[in-house]
């Protein structure tokens, strides 16, 4: 049943009733009369509160404490479902999503009232940021809440690799001790190459500055950005020089698929391969057939072009990804520790709070 605010107001001052719940988030009651009828009421003629927040994954609480203080009311709903949330975004201003929610035009077009999404966490690939700028939509990502998480993310996958320790492990607990086959490579006098020098490519060269190694990096987008942790140079030079390298750089049409064949051959020296930015930046076929060609000596893998099973079982190449002692895998982790997953949400509240606050 469909009332405005004064006919609902009129009804329960004329019946006895129950309340059985009240829905906050989409504008409607449920009541029990004294004859047991039960009845719904939604209220058509709604008026959308400034400065509401929807907020459609886990975040930290910290960001819900600091988004009130500042005038903000956040409306905590982790298990929404997609289809739930675009009925109602039309009664919020400000989004905030992490990675399972896809903000894409359609999404966007539900949305008239909303001024800005906040993205917990660094990558923007799911969100049409062209469409959501064109709507005037403020972009809010939190880069600087994982950046420690993936550059110590990164540095554990290369030791790791260069010095066997997750095949020894395994071998050791299967009762088989093996020193020479597990000899290691050291990190020292090695040229590591870096694309993309973002906050992760930066994060990762910090971590790097005790190993006594030189650190390359390439930005297709940045100039002038050399510093102590690492020389500006071209992708020519990475390609020529580098024992290592890392990849550091968003998901976009430019990038996607960048690292298949033709790009590993191009390598000079045989390389140890990390990849903790996108799945699908990489072509995993690629990286399997450059190990069997000795191009890549080993490969360290946080993200894939296919994520989480059953769908990742059901890729061509899994059977041999999982079965390479070359290959060590992560489950899109790199980012996700418990600190970064606090100082996600500082960084998102101290950016939303330079925004102004909408008036009632």
């Amino acid at each position: 049943m469909l009332l405005s605010e004064l006919e609902l107001n009129e009804f329960l001052e004329s019946k006895e009733f129950v309340l059985i719940s009240l829905n906050s988030l989409i504008p409607k009651i449920r009541v029990q009369t004294n004859s047991g009828e039960i009845c719904n009421f939604a209220l058509y003629k709604f008026k959308a509160l400034k400065n509401n927040i929807l907020i459609v994954d886990n975040i930290h609480s910290i960001f819900i404490e600091r988004a009130e203080a500042a005038g903000y009311s956040c409306d905590y709903q982790p298990t929404i479902k997609t289809d739930e949330a675009i009925g109602i975004l039309n009664q919020y201003d400000g989004l905030v999503i992490r990675s399972k929610f896809q903000v894409d035009k359609a999404v966007i077009d539900h949305a008239p009232h909303l001024r800005f999404i906040c993205r917990a966490g660094a990558g923007m690939d799911n969100i049409d940021e062209a469409y959501a700028i064109k709507r005037n939509i403020t972009l809010i990502n939190a880069p600087e809440g994982n950046s420690d998480a993936v550059g110590e993310h990164a540095i554990g996958l290369l030791l790791s690799l260069m010095n066997n320790i997750n095949i020894a492990d395994a071998q050791i607990r299967a009762g088989n001790w093996q020193r020479e086959a597990n000899r290691g490579h050291e990190l020292k006098g090695k040229t590591i190459g870096i694309i993309g020098y973002g906050h992760m490519g930066q994060s990762f060269a910090r971590k790097l500055s005790g190993f006594q190694v030189g650190v390359l990096a390439y930005d297709k987008y940045k100039t002038g950005f050399s510093d102590k942790y690492a020389r500006e140079v071209s992708m020519e030079e990475i390609v020529k020089h580098a024992d290592v390298l890392s990849l550091h750089i968003p998901l976009t049409r430019e990038t996607n698929g960048i690292v298949d064949d033709e790009f590993l051959f191009h390598f000079k020296k045989p390389i140890f391969l990390i990849n903790t930015a996108r799945g699908n930046v990489v072509k995993t076929s690629a990286v399997l057939n450059a190990i069997k060609q000795n191009k890549i000596i080993g490969a360290g893998l946080d993200v894939l072009e296919v994520e989480k099973f059953p769908a990742l079982g059901e890729q061509a190449w899994f059977d041999e990804l999982r079965q390479s002692g070359k290959v060590i895998l992560s489950p899109h982790v790199a980012g996700w520790t418990f600190d970064s997953y606090r100082k996600i949400s500082e960084v998102m509240a101290e950016k939303l709070s330079a925004l102004p606050v909408g008036s009632e």
